[in-house]
């Protein structure tokens, strides 16, 4: 698997052939069998790696929390729900709210996040390879090849087996 510092630029090296790959995948794929593919590479190559090693979500993203979740947030961290959003948010351009600063705030020099299990369900499912209906969301797609290295796997993985580099 590619080292979490390299996705980027890997990424950025095959761009036009990720976005010929989509559009061969919106043009060829079925969207029931395509869902299968990407929840079994999620699932195979997740079980083998420790996020807390890379966390370049963290990294490259603020993180956004809903205002549902300010209470049980603040409660996490020993604090009250207005210190919780005056010390770590800041309303986002669409009224709702994100961290403060990029890497995220919560993020911990061993990797793991200040809110444990608490923390958003956004970032809990991050990079959404394994929901449902990807091949309406094949952009959003290429935007998380560039940041995770299990989600760059999984679309190599996905032109081999669509024979993609071999039909070109």
């Amino acid at each position: 698997m590619i080292q979490p510092d390299k996705v980027k630029a890997a990424a950025k090296k095959k761009e036009n052939e990720n976005f010929r790959f989509r559009s061969f995948l919106k043009g060829h794929a079925d969207e029931k069998k395509l869902d299968s593919q990407f929840l079994r590479l999620h699932k195979e190559l997740f079980a083998g790696y420790d996020c807390s090693k890379c966390r370049n979500c963290c990294k490259m993203y603020k993180g956004s929390i809903p205002e549902e979740d300010f209470e049980k947030d603040a409660e996490h961290l020993g604090i009250t729900p207005e210190q919780f959003v005056d010390f770590f948010l800041e309303k986002d351009n669409y009224g709702g709210y994100q961290t403060k600063h990029r890497p995220c705030d919560f993020l911990q020099e061993d990797g793991e996040c200040k809110l444990g299990d608490c923390r958003p369900e956004s970032c809990k499912n991050y990079p959404y390879t394994d929901q449902p209906e990807r091949l309406w969301s094949l952009l959003s797609v290429l935007d998380t090849v560039e940041v995770c290295p299990v989600a760059f796997e999984i679309y190599e993985r996905l032109k081999d087996e669509y024979g993609f580099r071999r039909n070109r």
